[in-house]
């Protein structure tokens, strides 16, 4: 591989916050409704955004994916939404967890809470906890709003109602804020939702993303596409020298040596920043491009 794709990927490791930035702005692009109580509710409410966005949030410029396939599943009239989950595999697809890496607001979110200096702990000894957002995805997000009705068969979104703190960060504070109304109505739910919230503020800054490995069902739906993702990480290893620094700055506990695309992967680029060699880099369909060149000559 050549040495303009490793530099053009450390690159993009590098300006990884300003991308974030980017993409959450974009994602919340309705900023005077903040101060106004109020919610987008135009046409492209009806459009998923790549990463967990709450769609109750005033400046949400479109829907969670979650909490629309939660609206789906819970409906009397639909139980599956073939746009919902095309949508999940177009992006996992092409991108994987590319989307937990550089285009989710609450990843974001959380990778700012962790530069706050202090203490900081490895999760190393704590990958059985991944599987929670498997179970999570399953049972909150699916069978629960499936199966628990009313007497109209609907189902309740429970992940959002009763475990997202994105809801309660960008959705119940920001309305409650500016709506008197809907300040006034806040009970017992909004007070357990913003204790999840503060622990998962408090985790955040201890760990590095404790809610993307361990509770997040949009990351545990992402996942399963990293490994046959279009974008993924190459390791040359004909460059590698077995330092084992690549692994040691995953914050994610990947061994990145033997398996770059573990579903854990959030394509952050910090391996590629640590490596000494520039064994490491950035891969878009290269299999596919390098046949096409082949068969071409």
């Amino acid at each position: 591989m050549d040495k303009k794709t490793t530099i053009r990927s450390k690159k993009v490791a590098r300006v990884r916050g300003w991308i974030q930035a980017a993409a959450t702005l974009l994602t919340n692009i309705h900023i005077p409704n903040l101060f106004k109580g109020k919610i987008y509710q135009g046409n492209a409410k009806t459009v998923c955004v790549p990463g967990l966005n709450c769609y109750s949030c005033p400046a949400a410029a479109g829907a969670c994916p979650i909490g629309a396939f939660q609206a789906v599943v819970g409906s009397s009239n639909f139980k599956f939404s073939y746009y919902i989950t095309g949508f999940f595999i177009l992006l996992g697809v092409t991108l994987g967890r590319f989307i937990c890496g550089f285009l989710c607001p609450f990843g974001w979110f959380q990778d700012l809470l962790h530069k706050i200096p202090g203490k900081k702990f490895s999760t190393a000894r704590l990958k059985p906890l991944r599987y929670l957002k498997y179970i999570i995805l399953i049972v909150f997000v699916i069978a629960l709003p499936m199966l628990v009705t009313n007497s109209i068969g609907m189902g309740d979104p429970f992940f959002c109602k009763y475990i997202c703190p994105q809801g309660v960060l960008e959705g119940a504070i920001p309305l409650s804020l500016g709506n008197s109304a809907i300040r006034s109505a806040l009970g017992r739910l909004f007070s357990f939702k913003c204790l999840i919230l503060i622990t998962v503020i408090v985790l955040s800054i201890l760990f590095y993303r404790p809610f993307c490995k361990w509770l997040c069902p949009l990351g545990a739906i992402y996942s399963l596409f990293n490994k046959i993702s279009f974008l993924n990480i190459k390791v040359e290893n004909s460059k590698c020298v077995g330092c084992g620094l690549c692994t040691g700055a995953c914050k994610m506990d990947v061994d990145v040596r033997k398996t770059p695309n573990h579903p854990e992967c959030i394509r952050c680029g910090a391996c590629m920043k640590a490596c000494p060699k520039d064994a490491i880099h950035y891969q878009f369909m290269e299999k596919t491009c390098s046949s096409n060149l082949n068969n071409q000559q």
